[in-house]
């Protein structure tokens, strides 16, 4: 129990659950216990959580014992919930988007990471309960993009705004994977062409291979550098992620069709690329931007990693809530934990995210990183 005597913390929040009034405060409790312990891969999840469903469709196809737990709660076997897309991030009482998926409800609405949200459909904002029961129809999100000067709205930019926005059942087990194809870009500069690649999970085979095959066949193959954006999202994955970047001796393929057209395959990404990382990257992906450093496969760019690297495992409640815990540490070579350091990036660049106005000055910096590599 990580030194701690869970008797004596058992018995100190004892009076506060006997005294909830409502499931919302009896898991905000449990989680207020479970930090005692003081390690990450460790809460309580209900249905109210994002994480809830999220969790469970990362976990659901490499597990032995959900499917059967869960069979009950979700007969289909699919974990979804109706939402836009979106995560947040509470600052001094305020709710400001943090990341908006690719191709999503909220992307296509026109809302930005940095807004803070006032209120959905008159409601206080609740990443569930506003958006429960209303895919396919529109809803109302009031929203601020820039601050206000003592009191009154910044005379530069309007300050509150309605935002239609249409939310849709999202399927956990294949949000991520979906969003990660969206987020695929070009962006031409300088006569060069720097692709771009946002992985919001690496958990499973289909991130990797989908990944492998956009930078071997497809989007990417004719890129002159990458960005390989690992901010946010879950990890869950392995450091073969990174094998196509460090293998040493790869040879190129050549397919010569009947027409003599030919097409070259690198099975090795030969080019410069750049990692972005920030306090939402956890777990696996930390792992990937450690090694992506040791291996000095190119800079890794943005702020410090947010340092939640040990391995843990969901267990299903009777009533279907999700408790997640740590059940082993993880070293790299031997003797380097990252759990509660983090990695620290080559190139830090801070992000402010109140009132960013959409604006991505991590992203840009890589950019102008690769464009000075090419």
């Amino acid at each position: 129990m990580n030194g701690v005597n869970w008797k004596v913390i058992k018995e100190k929040y004892k009076p506060n659950v006997l005294q909830a009034n409502s499931g919302q405060k009896v898991a905000a409790i449990f989680n207020e216990m479970l930090s005692e312990l003081k390690t990450s891969h460790t809460r309580y999840y209900t249905q109210d959580d994002l994480a809830y469903y999220q969790l469970l469709g990362i976990f659901y196809a490499r597990s032995m014992e959900l499917p059967k737990e869960l069979k009950k709660f979700f007969p289909n076997g699919k974990f979804e919930y109706t939402g836009v897309g979106l995560s947040t991030k509470d600052i001094n009482d305020k709710t400001f988007i943090s990341s908006i998926l690719d191709d999503s409800p909220a992307a296509r609405a026109g809302l930005k990471v940095g807004d803070q949200i006032i209120n959905v459909d008159g409601n206080q904002y609740h990443p569930i309960r506003s958006f429960a029961g209303k895919a396919g129809q529109t809803v109302k999100m009031l929203i601020q993009r820039s601050p206000t000067v003592g009191g009154t709205p910044s005379p530069q930019l309007t300050s509150r705004q309605e935002i239609a926005v249409v939310p849709k059942v999202f399927d956990a087990s294949t949000m991520f994977l979906e969003a990660q194809m969206a987020s695929i870009q070009i962006l031409e500069q300088e006569n060069k062409k720097i692709g771009y690649v946002h992985i919001w999970s690496n958990a499973a085979d289909p991130y990797q291979q989908e990944l492998q095959n956009e930078l071997i066949y497809g989007r990417l193959r004719n890129a002159d550098g990458l960005i390989l954006d690992l901010r946010d999202g879950w990890g869950g994955g392995d450091i073969s992620y990174l094998n196509i970047f460090t293998a040493k001796q790869s040879p190129s393929v050549t397919h010569v069709q009947r027409n003599g057209r030919r097409y070259t395959y690198n099975y090795q990404w030969k080019k410069p690329v750049v990692m972005l990382v920030n306090e939402g990257s956890r777990s696996s992906k930390e792992i990937l931007a450690f090694n992506f450093q040791q291996n000095q496969i190119g800079p890794v760019l943005g702020t410090k990693t947010t340092g939640a690297v040990v391995a843990g495992r969901p267990y299903i409640m009777q009533d279907g809530s999700l408790l997640y815990v740590a059940v082993a540490d993880v070293f790299l070579n031997g003797n380097q934990r990252l759990e509660g350091k983090g990695v620290t990036p080559d190139i830090n660049v801070p992000f402010s995210l109140e009132y960013a106005q959409g604006v991505d000055p991590q992203k840009q910096t890589a950019i102008e990183t690769l464009l000075k590599a090419l």
